[in-house]
């Protein structure tokens, strides 16, 4: 197999380009050189994507047997159409790292693939779509939706969508699970969302990049959603974390309407909570019947404590900023709560 993976160099992209080399495949990365160092041994090409002599001067170097783009979501829909049209002749295939956020029931509701997705042309610029007042549908889900409809309208049969909600392991950016595990670490009292019996449906980057993969591989189209299948609840994620940090700590189990009452903000402040009935209710079981196969999100946690532990963050990303709860805000609401 050759493949050429638009990114390539951090956490998905880069376990993408890593898992490639395993199978003894012949790996291409296209980027700008600009969010990490290159995964040895791969031929790397520098390069914009929304640049069309720098596109051209790409498909000149094929053909490939297919694309994965990882490096998508930054970039509107008809920034997509550039990739998929100039580079349509280079490859035989194109697997689409996309999103939940996609479908028009998210997060409201439990979704599958046949689910209704968001309405975006291909060639949208970044203004299209809009965010609602609730936070769903987001304009993120309308470009990811129209950049999908890129991919087909270039691509066809010959297109896959894969679909996460929640990406973690070892080089995550974002820095939800990162926080969870400093925060264990600390110990003591810790703000925690209820009910402790809710299940998340995280996955393992180097679980997404193995589908990726067999998706690449395979003859099979359209969209699938990458979730774990089993997830773990809220109350095994922090004992897990607390396990494998060594943290000495005792989860305080907050309602969530006290915690909206005191202003902790959903996603970020409280990574990984959110009320919405349908957040973690997403089908994945056309993705496992694929081939899809998720480790124990236990493994997950003490990989990415391993990995925080030598290497820390991959690159300086604004996102990790935004998550986690202050320690005076935290400490003042669990003091209202004696």
């Amino acid at each position: 197999m050759r493949i050429l993976v638009i990114g390539g160099t951090w956490f998905l992209g880069k376990a993408i380009a890593e898992s490639a080399q395993v199978r003894g495949w012949d790996v291409t990365t296209f980027n700008r050189g600009r969010s990490g160092p290159d995964v040895p041994g791969v031929e790397t090409v520098r390069g914009d994507r929304t640049d069309l002599s720098d596109l051209r001067r790409l498909a000149q170097l094929g053909p490939w047997d297919a694309v994965i783009d990882t490096s998508s979501s930054d970039f509107p829909p008809r920034e997509v159409l550039l990739a998929t049209t100039t580079l349509r002749e280079a490859a035989r295939r194109w697997v689409h790292i996309s999103t939940v956020s996609v479908y028009q029931g998210w997060p409201n509701h439990h979704l599958t693939e046949d689910s209704a997705l968001l309405d975006c042309p291909a060639d949208a610029d970044g203004t299209f779509g809009y965010t609602g007042a609730d936070g769903s549908p987001t304009r993120y889900g309308f470009q990811k939706a129209g950049g999908e409809r890129a991919v087909s309208e270039a691509f066809g049969d010959a297109a896959v969508f894969l679909r996460p909600g929640v990406i973690l392991g070892p080089g995550e950016y974002v820095g939800r699970l990162p926080w969870w595990l400093t925060r264990a670490k600390r110990g003591g009292h810790i703000l925690a969302p209820a009910p402790s019996s809710q299940r998340i449906q995280p996955v393992d980057v180097r679980d997404v990049a193995e589908f990726a993969l067999e998706q690449a591989a395979s003859e099979t189209s359209g969209g699938y959603n990458v979730t774990h299948p089993e997830g773990i609840t809220f109350a095994d994620f922090l004992a897990e974390c607390l396990a494998v940090t060594g943290g000495i700590g005792k989860p305080e189990w907050v309602e969530p309407a006290v915690l909206s009452e005191q202003g902790v903000a959903q996603w970020t402040e409280l990574p990984l909570w959110r009320t919405h009935t349908g957040v973690w209710s997403v089908d994945s079981s056309r993705a496992v019947t694929a081939g899809l196969r998720c480790r124990p999100l236990a493994e997950t946690i003490r990989d990415t404590w391993t990995w925080l532990a030598v290497d820390g963050r991959p690159v300086d990303h604004p996102r990790w900023a935004e998550h986690g709860i202050a320690r005076a805000k935290e400490a003042r609401i669990l003091t209202s709560l004696e």
